[in-house]
């Protein structure tokens, strides 16, 4: 199996790859508009890549790819509807820098209360001014508000307690009993969250439902002088309702994501908001510690290895929830070659598609039992067709 790297990349994890007896390539310099030709050059299986985009192009380049790992855990830089139109697996590394993220949200929390940056330029002007930093209003007893609580928002959490914050947390799938069960209070909407907190951190997925979420009304209802921390994407944000938060109620924010972020490692940034008073950002590194990298290229690893033992691919994300299927073929034979061929061939004749399937088999290998779910129904004389075949032991269909 043959993989390219087009990413900087843990030398472990390559090593990795290779003992699993894999081929890679790295090319970690290409940029996303050369991306298209160095997949058709290589002709990958398997595509790896950490922030780089990957738009629809690159599919049709890749005669034999069928993969692509983003070695992280958000995939908005990937076009994953082109990839599911051409049958290509996205799968991502969910989880592994959790940490990573958690602790760079921390730092930029207490950024923003001490104004570290600030006193930092000071002292690098030979300007002394304690009587102006000697201001802070401290985290403990103060309430922190999560908005997204996966596992990135947990361990934001769990570093709150520790400085002996309250916290408030929302989430789409979070339950009051779950947050009764953490010592922590539940929060109907994100702007409740805003509402109730003196620090918020945001910690979800980019998707069409999180677009500014990060909104007018939400900002409108932050306190004066909260601090918005934002380490999850740029688009998460509204970043024209957060600046005016910030000039009139005296907000502070710490941004790891912007909106308007050059496309590679270096560039010119002219994104406005880093301009405003009270605005703290840092280069989108969140995940970029050691610690993290690791855990990813060992994860990366993991689900080649599953792949190549088992031919299932771990943490995919565009496999359908749900399909057209509206009837269960069910089909005991024989384990023979050609009958599961023999079913299809009449499925196929009658425009009949199959969505999904599961075929089992038995001890002793000598029979199985397919399970395959149909768009539409067989009629009576599509399964006695299905019957006549003398391996066929019984077929049966239901109304899923």
């Amino acid at each position: 199996m043959r993989i390219l790297i087009a990413e900087k990349f843990e030398q472990s994890g390559i090593d990795g790859l290779r003992r699993l007896g894999c081929d890679v390539a790295v090319n970690a310099d290409v940029t996303t508009e050369a991306l298209p030709a160095l997949v058709k050059s290589e002709d990958p299986d398997i595509l790896v890549v950490r922030g780089k985009k990957v738009p629809e192009p690159v599919f049709d380049a890749g005669g034999k790819l069928s993969l692509v790992i983003r070695a992280g855990a958000g995939y908005d830089t990937i076009d994953v509807a082109g990839a599911s139109a051409r049958g290509i697996i996205v799968a991502n590394c969910p989880g592994k820098n959790s940490i990573a993220v958690a602790e760079l949200a921390w730092a930029l929390i207490l950024a923003c209360d001490r104004r570290v940056p600030d006193q930092v330029a000071d002292l690098r002007q030979r300007k002394w001014n304690k009587k102006e930093y000697s201001k802070a209003a401290g985290l403990f007893g103060r309430t922190l508000g999560i908005v997204g609580f996966g596992q990135i928002g947990r361990e934001v959490m769990k570093r709150g307690k520790a400085f002996g914050m309250n916290v408030v947390a929302w989430s789409r799938s979070l339950t009051p009993e779950q947050t009764e069960e953490l010592e922590i209070e539940y929060a109907a909407t994100p702007v409740e969250i805003a509402q109730r907190s003196d620090v918020i951190s945001i910690h979800v997925a980019a998707t069409g439902d999180t677009r500014h979420l990060v909104n007018r009304a939400f900002c409108e209802a932050l306190r004066p002088s909260a601090i918005v921390i934002n380490t999850s994407r740029g688009s998460v944000v509204d970043e024209e309702a957060l600046a005016a938060a910030v000039r009139t109620k005296g907000v502070r924010a710490g941004l790891d994501v912007f909106a308007n972020e050059p496309a590679g490692p270096n560039g010119e940034f002219n994104d406005g908001i880093v301009r405003e008073p009270g605005v703290y950002g840092t280069h989108h590194i969140g995940a970029s510690t050691d610690q993290a990298q690791q855990a990813i290229a060992e994860e990366t690893v993991r689900i080649v290895q599953h792949l190549l033992r088992t031919g299932q691919v771990l943490n995919a994300v565009n496999v359908a929830r749900s399909t057209p299927a509206t009837n269960v073929l069910t089909v005991r034979m024989l384990n023979r070659p050609g009958v599961l061929a023999h079913v299809f061939y009449i499925l196929g004749q009658a425009g009949i598609n199959v969505e999904e399937m599961e075929n089992v088999i038995y001890e002793g290998a000598m029979a199985a039992s397919a399970h395959i779910q149909l768009d539409d129904a067989p009629n009576a004389e599509l399964l006695t067709a299905i019957r006549a075949n003398p391996s066929v032991i019984s077929a049966s269909v239901s109304r899923l």
